[in-house]
């Protein structure tokens, strides 16, 4: 059985059809959503000229968004690998004693 489907999305007044694997079509509708409430946010706050401005802003800030998180998980992966140093050599003093 070929797990694929045909579905239609929408971003900034435009459809889309796409041939998506059936494990991608909730994300692809929800992201679909948030792009398209983003962009009715840029376009309440800010003075844009058309949609191609802000689909540039929401792009930005879904990539800064990404990338943050990956930075973040960067840190977080230095500290908890300290940490486990540390535990392994109070681990390695209390069993050579």
């Amino acid at each position: 059985m070929d797990d694929k489907l045909k579905i239609k999305i929408s971003i900034a007044d435009r459809v889309y059809p796409l041939t998506v694997e059936l494990s991608q079509e909730e994300g692809l509708r929800s992201a679909s959503k948030k792009i398209d409430v983003m962009m009715k946010q840029f376009e309440e706050n800010y003075a844009v000229r058309d949609k191609q401005d802000v689909l540039a802003m929401c792009a930005l800030q879904f990539a800064s968004q990404s990338e943050q998180k990956q930075i973040d998980n960067s840190i977080n992966g230095e500290e908890t690998i300290e940490r486990i140093k540390k535990i392994n050599a109070l681990l390695d003093q209390y069993l050579d004693n």
